[in-house]
């Protein structure tokens, strides 16, 4: 049990890591816009993910499975959403690393955790704790200090935290593993990548060698979104959900340090007072979210007993 403990938290450890590291890897490819690098992330973790489904002999289960969802209309359009929710964080995301955006990008991630719990609020009607409502008042003070004092809204931080927000929330409701759910996920939105690609006549891509360093980064674009996936999958099964609450802030804490340090991004006064704001909400989130986990845990012990 504790080798497989220490096990999770390698694998969900290096996912967020992974994940934290990115930027570097959009940043060789910058020259390309947004939108084409998207269509290929798309197209490639779908060829990748349908390989791995393949090597892995899951090809009748996950042929049932897509079989399921399309005889079920509340979670074809709950898994239609979800890949829809995901391809809008993801060309935001490329967006705002290769536009210098890193800070920000990593403020999104940083919120949100308090972004799932409003949404859970508001769709799950699930209740907030006094301590959670402290919490997103904290975080809230931490973006309307930025918007204010920079005279405009933190839209990328916002629109990165409510996608994946929604793309957890949809995820919540159509309970897939990572494996299938991102192979149908990317499966469903790939006609729409090849489309755009097909109809890009003058893109940066179609100036670029098929045999070169940058063709070669773009498509292992799909290894690089599949691999830190996996790796979670396999490693969030194995560990506490607290475990996984606190692993989450590595990601965009190494987003910050890169931005700051290896791209010279401005980190200001009015950003250091803002991240302070949101830093403290987040506190407050694990702490609360910690001891109810143990409350859980405490109850489920002594069911069995």
């Amino acid at each position: 049990m504790i080798q497989d403990q220490k096990l999770g938290i390698l694998y969900t450890a290096s996912a967020y890591i992974l994940w934290g590291f990115l930027p570097i890897y959009w940043k060789l490819i910058q020259q390309i816009p947004a939108f084409e690098i998207l269509a290929h992330r798309i197209i490639w973790s779908f060829v990748f993910m349908g390989m791995i489904v393949l090597i892995t002999k899951k090809k009748g289960p996950f042929i049932e499975q897509i079989r399921s969802i399309a005889g079920n209309r509340k979670q074809l359009t709950g898994i239609t959403l979800a890949s829809v929710a995901i391809s809008i964080n993801w060309v935001t995301y490329i967006w705002a690393v290769n536009s210098n955006h890193v800070i920000e990008a990593s403020l999104g991630y940083y919120i949100n955790p308090l972004v799932s719990i409003l949404l859970g609020m508001i769709v799950l009607k699930e209740t907030f704790s006094k301590a959670q409502w402290l919490a997103f008042l904290l975080a809230g003070i931490g973006v309307l200090y930025m918007t204010v004092n920079f005279g405009s809204v933190p839209w990328i931080a916002l629109l990165l935290a409510f996608s994946f927000g929604a793309y957890g929330l949809l995820k919540k409701l159509v309970p897939l593993n990572a494996m299938y759910g991102l192979t149908i996920e990317t499966m469903i939105v790939t006609p729409v990548a090849l489309l755009y690609l097909l109809n890009q006549q003058s893109g940066q891509f179609q100036q670029v060698e098929w045999v070169s360093t940058t063709s070669l980064l773009v498509f292992g674009a799909g290894i690089v979104t599949a691999v830190p996936l996996l790796l979670f999958s396999a490693g969030a099964k194995r560990i506490p959900l607290s475990m996984v609450g606190f692993l989450q802030y590595f990601a965009p804490t190494i987003m910050l340090v890169i931005g700051v340090f290896l791209y010279n991004e401005p980190f200001t006064h009015v950003h250091a007072v803002s991240f302070t704001f949101i830093w403290a909400g987040l506190v407050v989130y694990t702490i609360t979210r910690m001891k109810r986990l143990k409350r859980y845990e405490k109850r489920e012990v002594a069911k069995r007993a």
